[in-house]
């Protein structure tokens, strides 16, 4: 039984209350010890499942789980029934070594490369429960959404990172399969825990991969002779583009004066036209007596 507008023990006692403030003193004295009680019984026989969450109930006597999911609102729990909330709206939790995010426990993963080398790092998880399938989850772990996470969901990530990293080098889990480890570990968590109705949207890299500062100054330190390598590669090829547009422009030059000359001695008369298309036509200021006319062979 849901009771979804009012706390249900407010409702007891303003019922009570007005059948007290009707009665003689000592009824309504013993009337208001029955209210008493009955407010105390409604308070602890009651539980509300807050907006955003999905409720399970919960017999701890008898043992019995309801494979129903409770929505929002009040419901009547006496002594021994207990109601798990679960979220249906995305939430994001990070294992981290920084005293500023849900915990002051370090909580950071630890995990090796191929060759046994110790990294660790920070890795966040968005997730929700699927209402539909929120008593499944319950039934598998027996606990709270905070329980599930310090422990199986925790355990599932870092087997899956573990898995992975110890098929890479550190050069790679630092560098071109750091997107891609933790991307596989995301998959096969997401595939763990479908059927059991946790939805795991994300998992990601909440900071960098920490290495021992040794290898890491001996990764920049190939980094940059890498960076070095293409760069002097490149100028060699550009320097060797260079020259040889150079030697293709001189053969170009060598066969076109050579065109030109074997053009000019099969027909002289080229001479005299390239001459008259360069005169300005400004004639000489002093020409000796009898002398042709400049560039032209009058007879």
């Amino acid at each position: 039984m849901a009771y979804e507008s009012e706390n249900p023990a407010e409702a007891i006692g303003r019922t009570m209350g007005r059948v007290v403030r009707g009665g003689g003193v000592g009824r309504r004295i013993g009337l208001g010890v029955v209210a008493i009680v009955l407010a105390w019984a409604a308070m602890t026989s009651f539980a509300r499942v807050e907006p955003g969450q999905v409720g399970i109930r919960v017999n701890n006597i008898a043992g019995g789980v309801s494979a129903n999911s409770l929505p929002v609102g009040w419901y009547f729990a006496p002594p021994g029934t207990h109601i798990y909330q679960y979220p249906v709206f995305t939430r994001t939790y990070t294992w981290t070594a920084a005293d500023t995010e849900q915990t002051a426990v370090n909580e950071s993963f630890n995990f090796q490369d191929k060759n046994g080398l110790s990294l660790k790092a920070d890795v966040a998880v968005s997730y929700h429960v699927d209402p539909q399938r929120a008593s499944i989850l319950f039934q598998r772990y027996r606990t709270d959404m905070d329980q599930i996470i310090a422990g199986p969901l925790r355990n599932a990530i870092r087997n899956a990172i573990v898995e992975r990293a110890a098929q890479l080098g550190v050069e790679e889990i630092y560098g071109s399969h750091k997107a891609e480890l933790i991307a596989t570990a995301q998959r096969r968590v997401q595939g763990f825990f479908a059927p059991v109705g946790l939805q795991i949207e994300q998992i990601y890299w909440a900071g960098n991969i920490v290495v021992p500062d040794s290898v890491l100054a001996q990764i920049n330190a190939k980094i940059a002779n890498e960076q070095a390598a293409l760069a002097a590669q490149a100028n060699v090829a550009t320097a060797r583009a260079n020259s040889d547009a150079r030697i293709a422009k001189a053969k170009g030059d060598a066969e076109a004066i050579q065109v030109e000359a074997e053009a000019i001695r099969t027909n002289p008369e080229i001479v005299k036209m390239r001459a008259v298309e360069k005169w300005n036509g400004v004639m000489p200021t002093y020409m000796g007596g009898g002398a042709p006319m400049p560039f032209l062979d009058v007879k």
